[in-house]
């Protein structure tokens, strides 16, 4: 019983972070990992998160910014394949210690333009960089799920609308999501087991949906990302909590 209260409530913060609540889906992996091996439950989860993705990416198809997702799937693509490669030879801390480091450059670089000039400039959307965090954001998130704070340290300083950055991270990390599943399959991450589960708990990630939605539609631009850099504050200490106590 405790397990199947656990694994529908990581479904519904999968679903809350689909539907617009900021990376609140960095913890369901933790929180199967207490009755599984986190790789097992990256692959129980991927499915539900693709169910997910399909609710959202109906949310959110309205708005996004077709320019970044030209600039960012290449290097996504290029960031699963590198994934796929090198799972057997990166540790998981290593990947960790690098998302978390992402995370606190970005906001200690955010913070400084802020005491010093007030309000900073928006960084237009550039092919070089978009290609680097591009393949990074790819890379994180097939070994650990985590592709959200590189995305968000090229995303987050083009200052998009909300509804635009909603519907842009929503289509990305879908396509993403769907790319990392033949290698899932093959490394033994997702069996006929684990996507039977995968189906009785994808209701609970399609409510969860919902109440993001519902949730990010009343939110106001500026306290919606305010949100985002506190979630991934949070998020990058979580990861470099792991590290140094896990």
């Amino acid at each position: 019983m405790e397990y199947w209260i656990v694994a529908g409530l990581a479904a519904y913060l999968m679903g809350l972070s689909k539907g617009g609540v900021p990376m609140i889906a960095i913890l369901a992996v933790p929180l199967m990992s207490l009755f599984m091996d986190p790789a097992q439950a990256a692959g129980l989860l991927l499915p539900i998160y693709i169910v997910a993705d399909a609710y959202a990416v109906y949310l959110f198809r309205k708005a996004f910014s077709v320019r970044n997702l030209k600039i960012l799937m290449p290097g996504a693509i290029a960031g699963i394949l590198l994934g796929y490669v090198a799972v057997a030879h990166v540790s998981g801390d290593l990947v960790k210690l690098l998302v978390a480091a992402v995370g606190f450059l970005y906001l200690a670089n955010a913070l400084r333009g802020r005491l010093s000039k007030g309000d900073v400039p928006a960084k237009p959307a550039d092919i070089p960089r978009g290609i680097f965090w591009g393949t990074l954001t790819g890379l994180t998130s097939y070994i650990s799920h985590a592709g959200g704070p590189p995305y968000q340290a090229y995303v987050l300083p083009q200052r998009l609308d909300k509804m635009v950055y909603l519907g842009t991270t929503t289509i990305l990390f879908s396509a993403i999501n769907l790319m990392k599943v033949p290698p899932f399959i093959i490394a033994g991450q997702i069996t006929w087991d684990s996507f039977t589960q995968a189906i009785w708990l994808a209701p609970m990630a399609l409510a969860g949906a919902w109440s993001g939605a519902t949730v990010s539609k009343i939110l106001s631009e500026r306290m919606f990302y305010l949100l985002v850099e506190i979630a991934l504050g949070l998020v990058s200490f979580k990861l470099l909590y792991e590290v140094i106590f896990g």
